[in-house]
């Protein structure tokens, strides 16, 4: 022990000064200035609700992806500060001072930043050489749509950084495997490959295809690890199992983790309940719970209910009838019955109210005890203002002539017999003697005469029916526009019963937030977000994946109030260019030795092609996943969708450029004048960069002569003001 102490303790550590330069080149362009402008930007106003939400802990929707995203924007508000009281209604609205606004913009412009050292370290881990992984940092460093974007509240940045760190780890993972498995560092790296392939799915959806493209990998890798005659059956067996934790459990494990925080975090009504099933609104503090609160679990014969459709398609709404009947005649001449009509109301309603009564009763309110209402059945619905009995009938129904009509029996004495007996289905059960619960119990209703399932066709009735939503009688029973739930429930008494009241068992009450567990409200809102899409409207700056390539569109941002000043999406034409010819190049070269080889002309050495196989599956099958899907997608889209499939464009480019040089140039005079080639073409992306300057910061106020000259492509939209 005093040896140890009369020694020094030395400490040695390996920094890689390029790696830190590029780290610090790249703070410098996405935090300088960071705040200006100190105003809404573009999708900013779209993101800033979110953030407002978390910080009020109210409940929301958003189907553009899951939750991580949103939550690291929200921990830039929390560092900050941020006490969510701002509205966002507009974008260019002048930020208050209570919004920190450079805590907001902060973790999207480290991601930004931190992607140009880890570009310049995926290349490096490819075994490409210096000067091609400084390439691929520079091109990241100064492509002028990649910093705008990082700059502002906003999600493509964070997507491209945990994208890249995948594809980083798993090389580091992959390289370490060679040397030294099962050490530290081999269980670091891939633990963090897995971490973020489930970070990048967390941030929006499109990241699950980097994270099949690096699994497909890691197969390939796997499959060749099962052929190593060298390793022991056990020895494979671990090396599988880590990988299977690591690469499919553990991100699975963190996607959960990511909903349950959220969902813990937003513990309170808001704005989307609706969206959601009753049970899901109930577990929310305040809205539905506050109305529901107390109400009786058990649906008894007597009780009076509010039914709710559980799909929710195209409204939520609820069951619902009024005194209006329906026309004698309709637009296209066909007759109806002339009978109340029954629609389904997307608002609460005093005629959304029902009455269960059995049919062998007369009495229309609880007894006592409570007699509940089991799976099987027959019930009869009286609508609780007009009191007349729902009904359906061999008539066709007014926009669904395939349907029966629904609707409240009017007795005209012209032999139409009431037939309002309905056989109770309860959908989701546990056994044939399942009783039905308040919110809790997905229900059909199938009419005993005609054996027609209620069901909402989500059809807008015209003005006569007040655009309420068709409901019909359907012999197919299937899909969640036929299921019901009960809302709001109470029980009826009469008049003795309510004086008796005291002296009554009270009902078993409603507590959905202990009903309804975590992975119920997680099903429900991962369907939910996959399921809903918004309607999405053409907007002046959307545009196809054809317009990325060849950047013939860009988007206006933001414009100063007073001066010219303003920022654009728009990328360097030469690095956009490039990148789209050097994935051209890369794919015929390909197949180019893909052919010889078949041949059995062997142009490259081993070690090279399998470096050059894996450099095209990670850069060139990075774009085509990230990039490709668009093509299928029938949402609204814009240029920066095109980044995350750009990034890895750029650590193509100078992997090619290397290759060409290395591997197509015969002689030192040609690969001399490439080099002095592509020092011409990186100082003319440098001068565009720098040129583009202005738009992308939107510090500097342009005349309209520069702005005119700015204007590259008939295509770009660039405001100049007319003074």
């Amino acid at each position: 022990m005093l040896e140890f102490l009369k020694r020094p303790v030395v400490v040695t550590a390996e920094v890689n000064l390029t790696v830190v330069a590029l780290a610090a080149a790249g703070l410098l362009s996405r935090l300088w200035q960071l705040t200006y402008p100190r105003a809404v930007v573009f999708d900013e106003v779209y993101y800033g609700q979110y953030i407002s939400f978390y910080m009020k802990r109210v409940f929301f929707l958003d189907d553009s992806g899951p939750p991580f995203g949103h939550m690291l924007l929200a921990l830039g508000g929390y560092i900050g500060g941020f006490d969510g009281n701002f509205l966002w209604n507009r974008i260019g609205a002048e930020y208050s001072s209570n919004v920190p606004v450079w805590s907001l913009r902060l973790l999207p412009a480290l991601a930004g930043a931190l992607s140009v050292p880890v570009a310049y370290q995926i290349v490096a881990e490819l075994h490409f050489s210096h000067c091609t992984a400084m390439g691929a940092a520079l091109l990241m460093l100064i492509e002028n749509a990649l910093i705008t974007q990082s700059r502002l509240m906003l999600l493509e940045s964070l997507l491209i950084f945990f994208n890249l760190l995948a594809v980083l780890s798993y090389l580091k993972f992959s390289n370490s495997q060679k040397h030294s498995p099962f050490s530290p560092a081999w269980w670091f790296w891939l633990t963090l490959t897995g971490v973020a392939c489930s970070c990048a799915v967390g941030v929006k959806y499109m990241g699950v295809f980097t994270y099949l493209l690096v699994l497909a990998v890691a197969a390939v890798h796997a499959w060749q690890l099962i052929g190593d005659k060298a390793l022991s059956h056990v020895c494979v067996f671990c090396h599988l199992l880590a990988r299977a934790v690591a690469l499919l459990v553990l991100p699975l494990f963190l996607y959960l983790l990511f909903f349950y925080v959220h969902l813990m975090l937003l513990y309170r009504s808001g704005p989307h309940d609706q969206i959601m099933s009753s049970a899901f609104q109930a577990s929310l503090e305040g809205g539905l719970a506050r109305i529901t609160q107390g109400q009786p679990l058990e649906v008894a014969f007597g009780s009076q209910v509010t039914l709710r459709s559980v799909s929710g398609k195209p409204l939520p709404c609820w069951l619902h009838s009024h005194q209006n009947t329906y026309p004698m005649i309709y637009e296209n001449g066909r007759g109806s019955s002339h009978q109340q009509q029954v629609t389904c109301y997307p608002f609460k309603d005093v005629n959304n109210w029902w009455i269960v009564k059995d049919p062998g009763r007369h009495q229309l309110v609880v007894s006592s005890p409570p007699r509940p209402v089991r799976h099987g059945d027959l019930v009869q619905l009286v609508h609780g203002m007009t009191t007349r009995f729902l009904n359906t009938h061999d008539v066709a129904a007014p926009l669904s002539p395939h349907a029966q009509e629904v609707s409240c029996y009017i007795d005209y004495n012209i032999s139409m017999p009431s037939q309002n007996l309905w056989r109770l289905d309860i959908v989701n059960r546990n056994s044939d003697t399942e009783i039905w619960k308040t919110i809790l119990s997905e229900v059909r209703f199938v009419h005993l005469n005609t054996s027609a399932v209620l069901k909402l066709s989500g059809a807008h009735l015209p003005d006569w029916g007040f655009r309420q939503l068709e409901v019909v009688g359907e012999r197919v029973s299937r899909g969640e526009s036929t299921v019901w739930n009960v809302e709001e429930h109470r029980y009826g008494r009469s008049q003795e019963q309510r004086e008796r009241e005291v002296e009554l068992h009270s009902p078993t009450q409603v507590d959905i937030s202990r009903n309804l567990s975590f992975m119920a409200r997680f099903s429900e809102l991962q369907w939910k977000m996959l399921a809903l899409r918004s309607e999405d409207s053409e907007h002046k700056y959307s545009s196809s994946p054809l317009d990325w390539v060849t950047l013939d569109t860009n988007i206006a941002y933001w414009l100063h109030p007073r001066t010219s000043a303003q920022i654009h999406l728009l990328g360097n034409v030469v690095v956009w260019t490039s990148a789209g010819l050097a994935t051209l190049l890369y794919a015929l070269l390909f197949l180019w030795y893909l052919l010889r080889r078949r041949r059995n002309i062997r142009d490259l050495p081993e070690d090279v092609w399998l470096r050059w196989l894996l450099a095209g599956a990670l850069c060139v099958g990075g774009w085509a996943v990230n990039y490709l899907p668009f093509f299928l997608t029938e949402k609204t889209l814009f240029l920066y969708h095109y980044l995350p499939a750009l990034s890895f464009q750029l650590l193509l480019t100078p992997v090619v450029l290397q290759h060409v040089r290395d591997h197509l140039c015969r002689s030192q005079l040609h690969k001399s004048l490439f080099s002095a080639l592509v020092v011409a073409w990186f100082s003319s992306a440098c001068h565009v960069s720098s040129t583009l300057r202005p738009l992308t910061y939107g510090d500097r106020s342009l005349s309209p002569g520069e702005l005119q000259a700015l204007r590259w492509k008939d295509s770009w939209d660039i405001l100049i003001r007319k003074h």
